[in-house]
């Protein structure tokens, strides 16, 4: 699986890249509005942490216009910057212009297996399914991948990989792992809370104490 970040945050960006395991990162108009820099400054200073891809959003709602930012977008910015474009009508349609283009897509904000077809079937190099938003409405955001798995496992031929987003816990990692989901993206906190284990801190305390002893003994 790869293991996105999410987040504007060039701070949280190096402290994860730093563990060698970070494989992309995810943007949006809200999490750049809370960083509060410009749009494309904070983008590009991404890309220049991880080499993976990185999304930003386009954030006209006409199909011309999110073609026309998608494009400025990848003429301005490194080449590892993938354009995330809303599942729209108008989105799909500027989804397969600029993948005839070679610009690498992220479809974002979807909520359905039907929905993640038709951008598949429109060229998306991901799909971003939005869990936590479907727990939000009572439901289990769960059965949103295992639908979309079973649909990309009856069509062999699709390459666009599931991007589970709006990730709210370290237990929605295991599970899009589980149902072999593509890729994840998560805040920082959901990273540190996959990493941390009381056993694992229990162990090294036990390790560090019977080594204070055995250099105790060299030294006597």
């Amino acid at each position: 699986m790869e293991f996105f970040l999410d987040t504007a945050d060039v701070d949280e960006i190096r402290e994860i890249a730093a563990w060698g395991i970070l494989d992309g990162v995810t943007t949006n108009p809200s999490l750049i509005k809370k960083s509060g820099r410009d749009f494309k400054q904070v983008v590009a200073e991404i890309a220049s942490i991880c080499d993976g891809p990185i999304s930003a959003e386009v954030t006209a709602m006409d199909t011309a216009g999110m073609i026309e930012q998608g494009r400025a977008l990848k003429a301005a910015l490194p080449d590892n910057v993938i354009i995330k474009i809303p599942c729209t009508p108008e989105g799909l349609a500027a989804t397969k212009v600029l993948t005839e283009d070679g610009t690498d897509t992220n479809v974002t904000l979807i909520f359905s297996a039907a929905q993640a077809l038709m951008a598949a079937k429109a060229g998306a190099t991901y799909v971003s399914p939005f869990i936590g938003r479907i727990d939000d409405t009572g439901h289990d955001g769960m059965n949103l991948i295992a639908d979309i798995m079973d649909t990309w496992a009856n069509y062999p031929s699709i390459t666009t990989k599931v991007l589970a987003a709006s990730i709210r816990h370290p237990t929605h990692v295991l599970q899009c792992i589980q149902l072999g989901a593509h890729t994840a993206t998560m805040p920082a906190k959901i990273f540190r809370q996959l990493m941390k284990h009381p056993l694992t801190d229990r162990g090294l305390e036990g390790f560090m104490r019977d080594w204070a002893e055995v250099e105790k003994a060299g030294n006597a």
